[in-house]
């Protein structure tokens, strides 16, 4: 099934979506220029999440991706409520008496946060009270345990994340009259999402990860070749430090079950994740949650089985991992994405990619055959293509958008192949799965110049 160039292009580009930071917002020059995000889908419905928005009452930027797995309700939840949690932790005492008194007495709300979305990241309006009740009663608590101090970013990137995964699990406990809403925080809870998320104000970059999603930045050497830098770690069987992690929090007993087949409990890749209840929760709960839900819950094979060798849950936490990055005016860029986008392809040729695209300027590396044996035609064919890559640059009007063609057009010389792309995105849905994962991915570029004045001011 071949798709022309024109039809691969608005496959590419049916979810791109670009920000550019106003130059002045009248409280200070960011250190973000602007960012391109961009989705493939893989799953049909896509079970990926990304989200972005600009805090109002504090300064800073939030950016977000999300992988939902068992579904996307998790990852829709999480998308749509997490930079609240955030926001909320990282505001002042006053101001989050300001809001409560504002609610009180029915008063207009200061807006917390400015969104940044494209026009299919929906909300879900049918649990908006329910959300909004729940993230009031977290800022009445944060209102009484005032403890006068300014809230550490680390900190409120931490409160936020287990909080948010409590109340996942308290709304889908405590049930909702309504059975809509009852089915949708049962399989908000029963899914499962992980999180990677960064908080960029001024030259202060933090990075929260909850799962294998990943944050890189690109740095631009002296020489103006490309370097990337990881700030974040996959928490999985990869990862040694989180096995060990794991197998500390449980008996002895149990070390030859807790990991199987490089999963936990020989189930789920992500040793980190939002929702998942049934690596959370006890027996006894997840039966009497079950037996007491809607008549679907009891058709959904996934929320019946209880995990082999279940003995002492929880087994799973949503507690990010926090890195923290000082930026220097050579961070020209961050890319955050899921892990179909690190499956496919080396950091190292992601941060490259995506530096050549933002400055426009290719180091032609010599062309690498490896051990392949090339004919002169070959090698004509390859110097071609190299030309037409420069040109193609331009036909990308987005960071992330240029990043997805080269993850899944790339061909063994590095070059996107146009056929290979033709192919990979005319698959089936139930074949698209096999050979690629949900992609999401966003791309932030910051803005040297106010991260060097910042620094020369200090």
């Amino acid at each position: 099934f071949y798709l022309t160039p024109p039809q691969v292009n608005s496959i590419l580009k049916a979810n791109e979506y670009s920000f550019k930071v106003p130059e002045f917002d009248g409280k200070n020059v960011s250190s973000v220029l602007g960012f391109d995000s961009n989705q493939l889908p893989a799953n049909a419905p896509i079970e990926d999440r990304r989200s972005a928005a600009t805090c109002l009452q504090t300064r800073g930027m939030l950016l977000g991706v999300f992988d939902g797995h068992a579904g996307c309700a998790c990852a829709q939840a999480v998308s749509e409520r997490l930079f609240y949690y955030i926001a909320v932790s990282l505001l002042p005492h006053e101001t989050l008496l300001e809001i409560e008194n504002a609610v009180e007495s029915g008063r207009a709300l200061l807006p917390i946060l400015q969104w940044h979305k494209h026009p299919n990241d929906y909300f879900s309006k049918e649990a908006s009270k329910l959300y909004f009740n729940s993230l009031r009663t977290y800022w009445q608590e944060l209102i009484d345990l005032n403890s006068g101090e300014t809230t550490d970013v680390k900190e409120a990137l931490i409160n936020a994340f287990k909080r948010l995964d409590n109340d996942i699990s308290l709304e889908a406990q405590v049930g909702d009259p309504n059975s809509f809403l009852n089915y949708l925080v049962l399989r908000v809870a029963f899914s499962g999402a992980t999180a990677c998320v960064a908080h960029v104000d001024g030259v202060d970059l933090h990075v929260a990860n909850t799962g294998d999603s990943r944050a890189m930045l690109g740095v631009q050497e002296e020489d103006g070749s490309w370097s990337a830098v990881n700030l974040s770690y996959d928490h999985n069987a990869q990862n040694e430090h989180e096995v060990e992690r794991v197998k500390m929090e449980h008996p002895k007993s149990e070390e030859k079950s807790l990991v199987k087949q490089d999963r936990l409990l020989g189930l789920l890749m992500p040793f980190r994740a939002f929702g998942d209840v049934k690596f959370k929760w006890s027996i006894e709960l997840q039966k009497r949650v079950v037996e007491s839900g809607p008549d679907q819950l009891n058709d959904n094979e996934y929320t019946k089985f209880i995990p082999p060798n279940y003995h002492t849950p929880p087994y799973l936490t949503a507690e990010p991992e926090v890195i923290y990055h000082r930026l220097r005016p050579q961070d020209k860029f961050l890319v955050l994405a899921t892990d179909g986008l690190w499956e496919t392809m080396h950091r190292q040729d992601v941060a490259r990619i995506v530096g050549e695209y933002l400055t426009g300027v290719h180091h032609q590396q010599p062309i690498a055959v490896g051990g392949y044996k090339v004919t002169l035609g070959q090698m004509h064919g390859l110097l071609t293509e190299r030309r037409a890559r420069i040109s193609s640059v331009f036909e990308d009007q987005n960071a992330a958008t240029h990043l997805i063609r080269h993850a899944v057009g790339n061909n063994e010389f590095g070059t996107v192949d146009h056929e290979r792309l033709s192919k990979m995105l005319s698959l089936p849905e139930e074949l698209a799965r096999m050979y690629r994962d949900d992609m999401t991915i966003i791309v932030v570029q910051f803005n040297s110049h106010v991260i060097g004045a910042c620094q020369s001011e200090e």
